[in-house]
């Protein structure tokens, strides 16, 4: 556990979802160490976390398999604690249990994408026959402008940063509502609220809204992202604020696991979009 809590954040993420990961590998540490079982007293003696926060990570540690429950209020390692590198060495299988539990809360199909040697990529993604895809009409990597998932990248990236990406990109209209516009882009991204989901509002294509949070688990930027094939701003907003609740759960699964990588055939999104 404290190899996984080194793996934590080193750019700008959402913060909430930071501070519960690290209080849910504050939890593990204990947990690991107590190999026949720890008491819920005993957890929050160490932790000293609040009586609904405890209960919060215990929630999430237990529906993710990271913690079972022995007792009355004792727990030990769950499986997927155990196991981690040794039944999917890659990570795949806690971060797609995660992002298939988050898919099935918002009601939408959800992503995974992170920042890398300059290009948008998606590297991991949940979705069903009533949760579609975006249809990748436009090459991603051309549409961070665009796009929910491009603007949470991007917001994590410095000024010259972004200045780069769009300098090799351009900011295309794609829609009516494409913002082509670096400043009115970099005043959008500078004005957001801490914890505020990116927004897109039918920018990269008409009849599809998406939001994205942005989290790291690396050393490059990332973000988790939702995309809903309809334009209504209600139904979007009420899957950002859940998809904002579970964005910790997700970023817990990608530090735990290590794994931030995708294969070709191995069920996700391999294409560098």
């Amino acid at each position: 556990m404290t190899q996984a809590a080194r793996r934590s954040p080193e750019g700008q993420p959402a913060p909430a979802a930071l501070e519960s990961v690290h209080q849910a590998l504050r939890v593990l540490e204990i947990i690991n160490r107590h190999s026949g079982g720890v008491s819920l007293t005993q957890i929050a003696r160490e932790t000293k976390l609040p009586q609904l926060v405890l209960a919060r990570v215990m929630e999430q540690l237990t529906r993710a398999n990271l913690a079972t429950a022995i007792g009355p209020g004792a727990y030990v390692a769950g499986t997927a604690l155990l196991l981690t590198g040794a039944v999917d060495a890659d990570g795949r299988g806690q971060l797609h249990e995660a992002l298939a539990w988050v898919r099935d809360a918002v009601g939408a199909a959800v992503y995974v994408a992170r920042y890398t040697d300059g290009e948008v990529s998606i590297t991991q993604y949940a979705d069903g026959p009533a949760t579609p895809l975006v249809e990748e009409w436009v090459d991603f990597r051309a549409a961070a402008h665009a796009s929910a998932v491009g603007k949470a990248l991007l917001t994590q990236l410095d000024y010259d940063g972004r200045r780069d990406h769009l300098s090799r990109h351009g900011t295309v209209r794609f829609t009516s509502h494409t913002i082509t516009s670096q400043q009115v882009l970099f005043h959008q991204l500078d004005a957001r609220e801490p914890n505020e989901p990116l927004l897109d509002l039918q920018e990269y294509a008409l009849g599809t809204v998406c939001a994205a949070v942005p989290i790291t688990a690396g050393p490059n930027a990332e973000c988790l992202a939702l995309s809903i094939p309809a334009p209504d701003p209600h139904r979007l907003r009420q899957a950002a604020r859940i998809l904002q609740s579970e964005a910790a759960a997700v970023l817990l699964a990608l530090v735990v696991a290590g794994s931030t990588s995708s294969r070709p055939g191995s069920g996700v999104l391999t294409t560098t979009v």
